[in-house]
């Protein structure tokens, strides 16, 4: 049994790192041929790629995946930590599966995932989720099938978390979620330690792959036909940095961009990471996507310098603006917490000042959410939930009016959007434009799931444009 621990989970000292080729165990392959399994996903999108790599992972031992937990022989949950609302639903998920277990001993249960990583959860299951079978963490996910396979054998909790990451593993099978979007991991991990987040705690130090493998994998991608690739990282744009001195996230997109794949998005973006290098690259290259998120989180100096941030109002906007003016077309989104401790009345009327300003395309706004083992925990939070709840009211119609605003502008004018699927009504699809727009169209002829068309937009609303198809 190994369990998590903040203090190791903390410590950034300098490790050298291999990197190693996955094999699965040829005992475990098959083993389990004609077993179900049910896998619920909570999280960003580093999440959803984990789980497209759990399912081949379990799909090679011999399971198949089904969309009903309840004749599920295996039901696993790739959990989030990052706020409290994921934390909740995945225990509440947890509390209908051991009534399940009650009326069926053989039900497999799993946890994985970010929340596998705290300390305070892996307490808890312990204590009252014993009808869990296993648990793993983000840095052993290669491990599954071993540790699967030991839960059921030995018939006895395992628990196994590193509290740190160990080698990077390549080659680990993956079922992708559809033929013609993929995500590419480049960096794992998080050096930032923003005083609010869990995320360096729960996924380590940063770490990048090699570019060679990057570029491999993204040429398989390309010649099986996929249309559109996202590169992941919890700080992205931290690329290189760790691996190399003269190759960094410009070089990478610049070098993937050449390989003419039709769509290039990336993301987490950290402004401290953001250099006029990338900018110039995005700028160049039709096929790296006119589309940003930059998270501000407020728009107080004072409030980020508490939230760890290393930058301050203005440095941000300098960064916005260069973007904006550098980059045709550009839509940025971003990310904003409210009633974060020690946040007053002034300085949440900067943030709406400098929404005001940015105009954003689009923002993920959230109150503070207190997560056990940060910093931000121990702060003084002398701002009740009722006035949280109404600052938040308050951004969101300000932030809502600019989404509509933004949309606004693009009716009469013919966008470029990858079809992603069929709406219930007749005629009817959606997909997402070169800007990362939600855009409902008609279509009189059929069209392939994954093709890039022309929509000529005729209507918007604050959240998605209406249009049809153009030719």
């Amino acid at each position: 049994m190994r369990l998590p621990n903040y203090q190791e989970a903390r410590k950034r000292d300098i490790r050298e790192y291999k990197t190693v080729k996955f094999e699965l165990d040829s005992k475990l392959k098959e083993k389990y041929k004609g077993k179900k399994f049910y896998l619920k996903t909570y999280g960003c999108q580093m999440n959803e790629h984990d789980s497209e790599n759990i399912k081949a992972l379990l799909t090679s031992i011999g399971f198949q995946e089904i969309d009903n937990y309840e004749k599920a022989d295996l039901v696993l949950l790739n959990t989030c930590s990052i706020r409290e609302n994921a934390h909740n639903k995945a225990f509440g998920m947890l509390g209908r599966l051991k009534h399940l277990k009650e009326q069926r001993k053989d039900l497999i249960v799993g946890i994985c995932g970010c929340m596998a990583q705290e300390e305070s959860v892996v307490e808890e299951i312990l204590k009252d989720y014993k009808f869990v079978n296993f648990v793993f963490g983000t840095h052993n996910l290669e491990q599954l099938p071993n540790i699967l396979d030991k839960a059921i054998e030995e018939n006895n909790q395992q628990i196994e978390v590193l509290s740190r990451e160990e080698d990077l593993v390549e080659g680990l099978p993956v079922i992708r979620a559809n033929s013609y979007k993929a995500y590419v991991n480049i960096i794992y991990g998080c050096n930032k330690f923003c005083t609010y987040c869990i995320v360096p705690y729960t996924r380590g130090r940063e770490r990048s792959r090699k570019k060679e493998d990057i570029l491999k994998e993204v040429e398989e991608l390309v010649r099986d036909g996929y249309k559109e690739v996202t590169l992941l990282g919890q700080n992205v744009n931290a690329y290189g940095k760790d691996l190399y001195e003269d190759y960094n996230l410009a070089n990478l997109l610049e070098d993937i961009a050449k390989m003419n794949i039709p769509r290039i998005r990336f993301t987490t973006s950290h402004p401290w990471d953001f250099t006029d290098n990338m900018i110039e690259v995005i700028a160049k290259y039709k096929n790296i996507m006119p589309s940003v998120h930059l998270p501000v989180q407020s728009g107080s100096s004072k409030v980020l310098k508490l939230m760890g941030r290393r930058y301050t109002k203005e440095s941000y906007l300098e960064l916005f603006d260069k973007i904006k003016n550098t980059i045709p077309n550009v839509s940025i989104s971003t990310d904003i917490i409210v009633g974060f401790p020690g946040e007053e009345k002034e300085d949440f009327e900067e943030t709406l000042s400098l929404v005001e300003y940015c105009k954003y395309d689009n923002a993920f706004t959230f109150i503070f959410s207190k997560r056990e083992g940060t910093p931000a925990c121990k702060l003084k939070d002398e701002v009740s939930i009722e006035e949280k709840e109404e600052r938040l009211q308050r951004l969101n119609e300000i932030v809502n009016k600019y989404f509509l605003e933004n949309n606004k502008k693009l009716e009469g004018t013919t966008l470029s959007v990858l079809v992603e699927g069929i709406s219930n009504k007749k005629n009817m699809y959606y997909g997402y434009s070169e800007t990362n727009k939600l855009v409902n169209f008609t279509s009189i002829k059929e069209l392939e799931l994954g093709s890039i068309v022309n929509v000529k937009i005729t209507s918007s609303k604050t959240w998605s444009l209406d249009g049809e198809l153009d030719g």
